[in-house]
């Protein structure tokens, strides 16, 4: 069964840069589309960036031009390039697939989450 694994998140202080990686374990054509959601204490998890399989792009308004959601079929991995980062980036960052449909857990894979913590 497909899984997604985080990588990347840390400590950096506002206006510095972090580049998170999701690795797919199988086939990244298994998934159709895939996004970064994030999750800050108390708040719902937001859509942050999503990348379709034939390539286009949406990101929510606070990221544009700041961040940068790529994806390598190659190497079976979804980036999210993060520069500029302001303190209410802070919250733990989850990579989304939508791939084969699993009894019990439907069609939407979710990686394991990594924080990522920007100071002021």
């Amino acid at each position: 069964q497909a899984q997604l694994v985080e990588s990347g998140g840390g400590l950096v202080q506002a206006g510095g840069s972090l580049t998170l990686s999701c690795v797919v374990s199988g086939s990244i054509f298994s998934f159709g589309t895939m996004g970064w959601y994030r999750q800050s204490p108390g708040k719902q998890r937001e859509l942050v960036a999503k990348v379709s399989s034939a390539g286009t792009i949406n990101y929510i308004d606070s990221v544009k031009g700041r961040f940068t959601i790529s994806r390598d079929n190659v190497k079976n991995t979804l980036f999210l390039q993060m520069n500029s980062l302001l303190p209410e980036d802070t919250a733990v960052y989850y990579c989304n697939a939508i791939g084969p449909w699993r009894p019990g857990k439907g069609s939407s894979y979710w990686g394991q989450g990594t924080q990522v913590t920007v100071s002021s």
